[in-house]
């Protein structure tokens, strides 16, 4: 990283030396920087009248630093949440540090479980373990677990099936995970294998995954389980991961980090999250709120960014996102359906885009009685109040009426549950305007705070 930044720094240097501004040139460049607060606030972004629909590009761009640094370790829920940090947004090392009493667990997105051959397995990633780290941040909170995620990676459909036929195998893997957690201080792991198993072998990933958080919880280390929307994205069809998986393996597992993000394709952009969506996961996978204080709802901290000529999209994290406003200043408007912000904007050859990004509206504005919430570490993306922890999670409780609330159309679907019918994205302009239809783990995410 550093030397692509080196190399960007270069390339600026050089081009500098080919032209000079002007004076006027540099008074217009001036007129258009949009002034940014420097200092931490000493009240909420609630009490500073920043928690709105009718955002505006200019006052995001001017808080967007200012976190309320005396309620920076205060947590509000009572409840588990989950912060996963990311190699691709370093901030969120820091992040983690200067909240950390608002969370009970952070996820580190370091490790990757490999088979080599019979009863062979290999932790990767360890040199990505930063103890100093670890330790700053169990300072700034008594009782904070560190349980790094650990991705089964590069498993083949003979590793699999040979494995999960094995008891031989499954004791060995599980011998294997517990001996680096004790070597490395870890305090358990969020295991994401779910999206990887390449055969439908659900009763044996099922065994094997007992056998496993068995031999963790005997050495006293937890074991957090990624998995899939309980309502595949886009449909009104089923997950991989249902009711029926949830209930076998609830009473093991200590907890569930629930991949609610990512709804829209770049064929059909849309919101990351619409909150009829949200719900609806959790309510397939526990009907009866048995076991919601297990479920870490998942929430994006970062949005998406959809090319119009080009049917593609890419994320968007919190330092481009700033930039972008302060390129274009483009109007941002809120698409009520979904419960998320969204703004268009046209490069110059580049076609017109939309993006789709969290907001204080998202993730403070929007609660969901029973839902778990967080602080505001920064002033246009505060933490996932409309749920739970980072991407990440929280425990959640029971689904309340929403009384308040404008509810869409709703329409039956064949499971049994009501989806908001056609709706309009909400987007500025009406060629970006689709009809899209809802049916319906923290994460690639990390902790996409703008960057400072």
């Amino acid at each position: 990283m550093r030397s692509l930044l080196g190399a960007l720094w270069l390339a600026l240097a050089c081009g500098s030396a080919h032209g000079t501004l002007s004076k006027s040139d540099a008074k217009k460049a001036a007129s258009k920087t949009l002034p940014e607060k420097t200092q931490v606030a000493g009240v909420p972004v609630q009490e500073r009248g920043l928690v709105v629909t009718d955002l505006r590009a200019e006052d995001v761009v001017l808080e967007h630093r200012s976190y309320c640094s005396a309620k920076a370790l205060r947590k509000h829920f009572a409840g588990d949440v989950l912060g996963y940090v990311t190699p691709w947004n370093s901030h969120g090392y820091d992040i983690a540090k200067i909240f950390a009493g608002k969370f009970t667990h952070v996820a580190p997105v370091w490790l990757q479980l490999r088979r080599h051959g019979r009863e062979m397995f290999e932790v990767t990633g360890l040199d990505d373990v930063d103890q100093g780290w670890m330790r700053a941040v169990r300072k700034q909170t008594k009782g904070l677990r560190i349980v790094p995620r650990l991705r089964f990676e590069d498993w083949t459909y003979e590793d699999f099936r040979n494995v999960l036929d094995s008891e031989d195998e499954i004791e060995e893997l599980s011998r294997t995970v517990v001996q680096v957690a004790k070597s490395q201080r870890f305090d358990g792991f969020v295991v994401e294998v779910w999206n990887q198993l390449l055969i439908q072998k659900h009763v044996g990933l099922i065994h094997m995954l007992t056998h496993v958080v068995e031999a963790l919880h005997q050495a006293r280390l937890l074991a957090i389980l990624v998995i899939p929307p309980a309502v595949a994205p886009g449909t009104n069809k089923l997950g991989v991961f249902t009711h029926k998986e949830f209930e076998q393996l609830a009473p093991l597992l200590d907890g569930f980090s629930l991949m609610t993000y990512d709804y829209s394709t770049a064929q059909q952009p849309g919101p990351n999250a619409p909150l009829s969506w949200v719900r609806a996961c959790v309510q397939v996978l526990d009907p009866k709120s048995r076991w919601r204080s297990k479920i870490l709802l998942g929430l994006n901290f970062y949005g998406m960014d959809y090319a119009a000529s080009k049917d593609a999209r890419e994320p968007i994290i919190g330092a481009r996102y700033i930039q972008t406003l302060k390129d274009h200043r483009p109007r941002i408007t809120w698409d009520s359906q979904a419960a998320e912000h969204v703004f268009e904007y046209k490069k110059n050859r580049g076609g017109r885009h939309i993006v789709f990004y969290p907001t204080l509206k998202v993730r403070v504005g929007c609660p969901v009685p029973g839902w778990g919430q967080r602080g505001q570490p920064s002033a246009n993306n505060p933490g996932p109040q409309r749920g739970g922890g980072g991407c990440a999670g929280s425990g959640l409780g029971p689904f309340p009426e929403q009384p308040h609330r404008r509810r869409p159309r709703l329409s039956p679907c064949r499971c049994g549950l009501s989806w908001p019918g056609s709706w309009a994205s909400g987007c500025p302009s009406g060629s970006w305007a689709r009809a899209w239809t809802t049916s319906t783990t923290c994460c690639r995410l990390g902790l996409d705070w703008p960057a400072q």
